[in-house]
């Protein structure tokens, strides 16, 4: 039998159900907000002082039609955002008319050894009702022993007006400390937004 506990309002604690970060309680860190912003960064924050952190994005809006929300990462002491990842990306897609529904693997958008950015959002619209949101869940990035793994999950209000649901996963391949993680569209900027950080004790 499983127990849950609820805090004295008798609502579930995200410490023990129902949060992204499993049994792990969230612990905010910071939070920045994109006004027509080409790059957000997080060059602080992301340390030994836990094993995971969680990035969650919320309504972020493109410039640009069809542009797609990225990231990378800079190991302790480095610079120009070009770790090597190896990953792998599938969508699941629908129209709004009801049609074109499929769940696909999507071989240009992984990375084999690759340095570029990794996809998180693929091809948002920029109409003013479009955007999307999600999460990236990045593991132990302060280790020094393996690679660093990394899972996400967005969603988004496609170009096309479509329901499009991203999924990627994969590993930065250093086993040096990563401290350092940056977002951007793909063409354009990013319009509106926000991205928070977490750590998950």
């Amino acid at each position: 039998m499983s127990i849950v506990k609820l805090n004295n309002r008798g609502v579930r604690s995200a410490s023990t159900f129902g949060s992204i970060s499993a049994l792990g309680e969230m612990r905010f860190i910071s939070k920045q907000t994109a006004s027509s912003s080409s790059t957000i960064s997080f060059t602080s924050g992301i340390d030994s002082t836990y094993k995971e952190y969680i990035f969650t994005f919320n309504n972020m809006h493109v410039s640009a039609d069809n542009a797609d929300f990225v990231w990378q990462a800079n190991a302790a002491g480095g610079s120009g955002y070009n770790e090597t990842i190896t990953s792998a990306y599938f969508r699941s897609h629908f129209l709004e008319g009801g049609s074109d529904e499929f769940l696909t693997y999507n071989t240009t958008n992984d990375q084999a050894q690759g340095t570029g950015f990794n996809p998180l959002l693929k091809e948002l619209g920029y109409d003013n009702d479009q955007s999307g949101s999600g999460y990236l869940h990045l593991f132990n990035p302060s280790g020094t022993t393996f690679a660093k793994h990394f899972i996400s999950k967005c969603h988004a209000h496609g170009a096309v007006d479509s329901a499009v649901t991203n999924f990627t996963a994969g590993y930065l391949n250093t086993t040096s400390a990563i401290d350092e993680v940056q977002f951007k569209m793909s063409s354009g900027d990013i319009d509106a937004g926000t991205i928070q950080l977490f750590g998950v004790a």
